[in-house]
């Protein structure tokens, strides 16, 4: 079962953040609420659990619109 940090996770649960992160419309600081996870936190569980050029493509979607919005993720 993957562990982040001192957060255990289940699939379900890993499966949400996931989800969630790939959404355009929810916020670190949305997961972290729900979730108990840091961005650092969340960044290093989609290295593990997505492909490389799905995590590259990610990251660079989140910065771009971290770029254009001031609250975004």
């Amino acid at each position: 079962m993957p562990s982040t940090g001192q957060v255990q996770l289940d699939a379900g649960a890993l499966g949400e953040i996931v989800q969630m992160a790939l959404s355009d419309h929810v916020g670190f600081d949305h997961i972290r609420a729900v979730h108990g996870l840091g961005p650092d936190a969340v960044k290093a569980l989609m290295r593990s659990t997505l492909a490389p050029g799905s995590y590259r493509a990610w990251r660079k979607r989140v910065r771009r619109f971290g770029d254009q919005r001031a609250h975004y993720k």
